[in-house]
């Protein structure tokens, strides 16, 4: 399978691209690497990767697409894709368009890779709107939020789509076998929540595509209650920001306490092998990234901060989304969802109709 790397994505480019693409060739034989950004810097990169050696047995499966532009995060991603023609974002975009790549992985603007993957790869048909679906750091098993932040203003199909598309991903690249689903609520009752929150669990409650359990408020949202939790992108965004804050609040409040003493320093001496098993548990760098559910193609949209080991897990993210066919399954996933929004729709027959005999 083709895989296109944006090498200009993220805040060590290109370098951390360029090593976490060679390193993806040499674990996976069954993968190229369609490596978009300017070429005489990209050759000038590849050639400082530290086992050239190792580089030597992969290069055949390596290829540079030349792209002169790159679109910032401080740039309006609608507006930059249309200026710039020519960006590493609409090159590679392009490629996975036209069906010359499954995949498109990178680490830059998160507005771009939405924006471009709506006007360029386009929508799966019957997808309303496509979800970023961040994987939440929760220990012992893993979580997706969807959405994140792709869409603000949710109407409640939306949402009930946004469960749908989590819970294949859940199943196909994370092997859960049946996801459970839950709704972001401000209380567990059926009848809690605004109007959206309400008819989203109304439309959830009497699907059969996926297995919903109701809602789950935003203190227990990393006790593990489900797999996948399904809400808008407002909503979706702050439980994510909320979670990545107060994860690291806490471990720096840890860390601050057990300094501040000698029999602190002694105490955290002795943890300090739990304590680094603890925090690995909340490292995102080996999730890779957060996959944009809901196009015609895998797109990985890694984090901005991704060292080489990150870009390199967000590639083999984007091979497994290719090899368990998710694309293909929400496409029978959202036929579903309208069979059964039919199906419980109102009789819109009436027998009022009086007949005088």
């Amino acid at each position: 399978m083709k895989i296109v790397l944006d090498a200009m994505g993220g805040d060590f480019a290109p370098k951390v691209n360029v090593d976490g693409a060679i390193d993806a060739l040499r674990a996976f034989d069954d993968v190229e690497i369609l490596l978009v950004g300017p070429q005489e810097l990209l050759e000038k990169t590849i050639g400082e990767y530290a086992d050239q050696q190792a580089y030597a047995s992969v290069k055949d499966r390596l290829t540079i697409v030349h792209a002169t532009e790159v679109i910032t995060t401080e740039e309006h991603p609608v507006m930059a894709l249309r200026r710039k023609k020519d960006s590493t974002f609409n090159v590679g975009m392009d490629l996975v368009r036209r069906k010359e790549a499954q995949a498109f992985v990178s680490a830059g603007s998160t507005g771009a890779v939405m924006a471009g993957s709506m006007f360029k790869i386009g929508r799966i048909k019957g997808i309303d709107r496509p979800a970023i679906a961040a994987p939440l750091p929760v220990p012992g098993r893993p979580m997706l939020l969807v959405d994140s932040g792709a869409n603000t203003d949710c109407k409640p199909a939306w949402i009930n789509q946004f469960a749908m598309m989590g819970s294949i991903y859940m199943n196909r690249v994370m092997g859960i076998e049946e996801p459970e689903v839950g709704l972001v609520n401000i209380g567990v009752e059926a009848a809690k929540g605004n109007e959206q929150a309400q008819q989203a669990y109304a439309l959830m409650n009497s699907q059969k595509v996926y297995k919903f359990i109701g809602n789950v408020e935003a203190r227990d949202t990393l006790a593990g209650q489900c797999d996948v939790l399904a809400a808008d992108g407002f909503i979706g965004n702050v439980v994510l920001k909320n979670v990545e804050g107060t994860v690291s609040m806490l471990f720096k409040l840890l860390k601050n306490g057990l300094m501040s003493s000698a029999k602190g320093k002694v105490a955290a001496l002795l943890a300090k092998d739990t304590f680094k098993q603890l925090k690995g548990s909340f490292d995102s760098t080996e999730v890779g990234g957060a996959p944009l559910l809901g196009v015609e193609g895998a797109v990985i949209k890694a984090h901005g901060n991704s060292n080489a080991r990150a870009i390199f897990c967000a590639i083999r993210q984007a091979r497994t989304v290719v090899e368990t066919g998710v694309v293909d399954l929400i496409r029978e996933g959202v036929a579903r969802l309208a069979a059964d929004e039919e199906r419980n729709q109102p009789d819109k027959t009436t027998d009022s109709c009086w007949i005088d005999n």
